[in-house]
């Protein structure tokens, strides 16, 4: 079963950048001691929450409550005034004195209760009956007449009446008002009253305590997660790069959770390959070294002439050490962007069809077939790429496939539009690669089989040069391979570069 796997910038970003640090725990500040966690100030913050919301909504009700209390005392007085203004109507029918009848049937209103003020106004607005007279607590010590009392100013506190003689004219009127809402409510009522506030500031308090209740264990919930992350931290810190949080889920915190895992496996997989690189490169080193040393002690020792065929062998060691230091000092400038992309509106169709054919003679050479597929609708296609760097991307994956293909094999090399993407495709039939280790493919010096890498000659740093390009290109490299099978890299370069990229 073939495997495929799409490699990008991202994939193998911030390795070098991050390395420097790893080595110097101490720059990491110390736990702060005394701080307040983050459950309890999220609890404290529902708590506070609750208790203003829960205030509010008290204050709220109260005021509604007793609008409505208000406007139920009102109603009250409206029906006292037109029953008083009916009995004056009445009484003034059978004396025909609107004095004497008024003063009888106000003052039997004015003794329902001592908290409203009866008056009654004849048809020209004369006061004929004010029952504050004879109210204690007059501002001017007297028991005066009848204009002693002044109505109030806003129409909400104030009721009248009209006066109706048998012909329907209006002879005088009614008016009352209140001193307070409970002026006319009953005994049922002000309990009834008393009892409503009473429940709303309960209510309010057992919704404060329940939001409080709730707030705590949500913030425990919630605080959970964040704690698990945090223990992890200190544990990757203090060295563990095993450890993971195992948070996961579709919100921010289930996100952070699975994001913080990946960025450890990512530095563990960094830290291993770091020290597997290390080995790798003492190695590489050390094979073409001791070459030439046994050579030149061999010629030393006389064992060995000094002569031309013994002296190219070290020659060719000192070019194998001499192109390895090149190609590491070239990905190390990719990987720290010092290498200037430089790009050019480039038809790629002429720069890949010329490049298949200046490898022809040497896949010949090699027993390969080597052949070169244009896909593109009208044989042009342009793009704007570093055009030297393609070239060397391009060139290395065919080199990789012309050390990894047996004789008589081939090698495939086509060119196609997607969308606005180039697509360049390198296919092989050679040995091709595991499952398992297509991830690792790009990894400087790596190799499933040593052996396999030192007889094919290559350096270990082609592939992940050819990554560092194409991810300066903004690029992917999609790797479809089958054990014995062969093996295809696709790579895909968008047609236009964005400006901050050819820049670096």
């Amino acid at each position: 079963m073939s495997a495929r796997f799409v490699i990008g910038k991202s994939a193998e970003e911030g390795g070098s950048e991050g390395s420097s640090s790893r080595g110097s725990w101490n720059t990491i500040r110390p736990v702060p001691k005394g701080g307040r966690p983050f459950s309890t100030s999220l609890t404290l913050v529902c708590a506070l929450t609750a208790i203003m919301t829960a205030a509010v909504l008290a204050v709220v009700l109260a005021v509604v409550w007793e609008g409505q209390f208000m406007a139920y005392t009102r109603q009250n007085m409206q029906s006292i005034a037109d029953s008083t203004a009916a009995n004056i109507s009445d009484a003034y029918a059978v004396t025909g004195d609107l004095d004497e009848a008024a003063d009888s049937a106000a003052a039997a209103t004015s003794s329902i209760s001592s908290d409203i003020v009866v008056q009654v106004l004849d048809a020209d607005g004369k006061v004929l009956y004010d029952d504050t007279w004879a109210r204690p607590g007059r501002s001017d010590g007297t028991v005066g007449g009848p204009t002693s009392s002044s109505p109030p100013t806003a129409a909400e506190d104030l009721v009248a009446s009209p006066i109706l003689a048998r012909d329907g004219s209006v002879v005088g009127s009614v008016r009352m008002w209140a001193f307070g809402s409970e002026a006319l409510l009953t005994k049922t009522d002000a309990s009834f009253r008393s009892n409503s506030y009473g429940a709303i500031v309960t209510a309010a308090a057992i919704a404060a305590i329940l939001a409080c209740v709730i707030g705590y264990f949500v913030s425990r919930w919630m605080a959970e997660p964040i704690q698990r992350i945090t223990s992890t931290a200190k544990q990757i810190r203090n060295g563990d790069l095993t450890a993971r949080t195992g948070v996961t889920g579709e919100d921010e915190i289930g996100q952070l959770g699975e994001t913080f895992d990946d960025m450890a496996t990512t530095i563990e997989r960094d830290i291993k390959l770091e020290h597997r690189l290390t080995g790798d490169v003492a190695h590489e080193l050390r094979t073409p070294l001791m070459a030439m040393q046994a050579t030149v002690e061999a010629m030393q020792d006389g064992v060995l002439p000094a002569d031309d065929e013994h002296l190219e062998v070290v020659a060719v060691e000192v070019r194998r050490l001499s192109r390895l230091i090149d190609a590491m000092l070239k990905l190390s400038r990719l990987e720290n962007g010092t290498t200037e992309l430089k790009c050019e509106h480039t038809d790629m169709v002429y720069l890949v069809k010329t490049l298949v054919s200046s490898q022809h003679q040497l896949f010949h050479e090699k027993g390969l077939h080597l052949r070169f597929v244009d896909e593109t609708p009208h044989g042009e296609l342009y793009a704007d790429v570093d055009p030297d760097l393609i070239r060397e991307a391009v060139v290395n994956l065919m080199s990789n496939a012309m050390r990894y293909t047996n004789e008589d094999g081939w090698v495939k090399v086509s060119l196609r539009q997607d969308r606005s993407d180039v697509l360049v495709s390198v296919q092989d039939t050679g040995i091709g690669i595991a499952k398992e280790d297509i991830p690792q493919t790009f990894s400087r010096f790596w190799r499933s089989d040593v052996s396999r890498e030192r007889v094919s000659g290559g350096l270990g740093v082609g592939l992940a040069i050819t990554k560092e390009i194409i991810d300066r290109h903004n690029g992917t490299i999609l790797v479809e391979s089958e054990l014995g099978r062969g093996t295809t890299f696709t790579l895909r370069i968008p047609q236009r570069q964005a400006r901050k990229s050819q820049d670096k």
